[in-house]
């Protein structure tokens, strides 16, 4: 399964535009599965990027729409965890990888720092694999993008996607 990963997109609050290559790169890499890390911010966006493939989405600091604060998504043998981030004091392997083990989740995907991260780690004894696809229009201290992941039986295969 080709899953599409975005964060902090922030349409209508802080930006009126996404980046195309976001939509080309999901239609183009024939996405299955959508899954949003908060701060979509937009009824219009989230319509907009569900008309390419199913969207899940978690809501963020920044969100009015009624979206959870967390979910977990079965894809085949692997459980993705979502949540923004907002809600811990920091954002470090440590912290998020208990949130992982909390979580049941063999993925746990975040955001709320608009900067990319992956790790995939063994953390007490358990593959865990940490990803916050960044931001495509605000990043922060790095490149804008989105990732790709596919998830094969239990292989993961994460690709960044940089805008600049």
């Amino acid at each position: 399964m080709i899953i599409g990963v975005v964060s902090d997109t922030h349409h209508g609050d802080k930006t009126r535009h996404v980046p195309s290559i976001l939509f080309e790169k999901f239609e183009g890499e024939g996405v299955d599965l959508i899954l949003h890390a908060g701060d979509i911010t937009s009824r219009e966006l989230f319509e907009g990027l569900n008309e390419i493939a199913p969207v899940m989405a978690v809501r963020g600091n920044a969100d009015h729409l009624q979206l959870p604060e967390e979910r977990i998504v079965d894809v085949g043998d692997i459980r993705i965890g979502m949540t923004h981030g907002h809600q811990f004091l920091g954002l470090n392997a440590q912290v998020l990888g208990y949130k992982a083990l909390e979580m049941g989740v063999d993925v746990l995907i975040f955001g709320h720092t608009h900067r990319y991260f992956h790790d995939d780690r063994i953390f007490h004894g358990r593959r865990i694999v940490l990803l916050n696809p960044g931001s495509p229009t605000f990043p922060r201290m790095g490149s804008a993008g989105f990732a790709i992941m596919e998830v094969n039986g239990t292989k993961i295969h994460v690709e960044r996607i940089k805008l600049w």
